[in-house]
């Protein structure tokens, strides 16, 4: 699925992983981030989201 050229709500969509991400780590999951709009990802995909993680 691919956004049209009038979708605007990417920060929402990203609101989704953000609170998936505090489910799984807790107030470790807690980040920063950007949602970019486009309407043309590789292999069809929504979505993209880039990480950069410390395991200790």
């Amino acid at each position: 699925m691919r956004a049209t050229d009038t979708f605007t709500e990417q920060p929402q969509v990203l609101n989704g992983y953000s609170d998936l991400l505090l489910q799984v780590f807790g107030e470790r999951g807690r980040h920063a981030r950007t949602a970019l709009g486009t309407n043309a990802l590789p292999l069809g995909m929504a979505l993209e989201v880039e990480m950069v993680v410390e395991v200790e």
